[in-house]
């Protein structure tokens, strides 16, 4: 496993990383409306949240969102470990996506396509893509 992230790789990286890291730090912070309502949200797609304190919930998804952030950005991170992070962080954001009622619209292959309320989490799909194109580059890397 490289220890340092390849040039190709960086700019994904810083992208993705700024966005993460900018979305933690926003949430530092946060006063009990705000950590309500994002508790909610999130324990409405994966009921083992609601038995988290919605001020935890928030300081916890701060730090992760800060460190995933950071581990992009620093090449120091190998790209394996960053990207398999960042695929696990946003799946799980496209599963908000895909559990959360009036999200999407229906009916057919439109249910799919995101409702105006949806955009907002359906476009972390791009995060994705990056956190497995990283997985991939590292894995079926060709050797010199």
């Amino acid at each position: 496993m490289r220890f340092l992230a390849r040039p190709h790789q960086i700019p994904p990286r810083i992208a993705a990383g700024a966005v993460i890291l900018n979305s933690g730090i926003s949430k530092i912070g946060a006063d009990e409306r705000t950590a309500a309502g994002l508790h909610q949200m999130a324990a409405g797609t994966y009921p083992f949240l609601k038995r988290l304190d919605p001020v935890l919930f928030v300081r916890t998804l701060s730090t992760t969102e800060i460190a995933l952030g950071a581990a992009l950005i620093l090449p120091v991170v190998p790209s394996l470990v960053a990207g398999a992070a960042l695929t696990g962080f946003a799946a799980g954001l496209l599963g908000l996506y895909l559990r959360t009622p009036g999200m999407r619209q229906t009916g057919g292959l439109r249910g799919l396509r995101p409702t105006p309320e949806g955009t907002a989490l359906v476009k972390d799909v791009w995060l994705l893509g990056i956190g497995a194109g990283l997985v991939v580059d590292e894995l079926t890397e060709i050797p010199c």
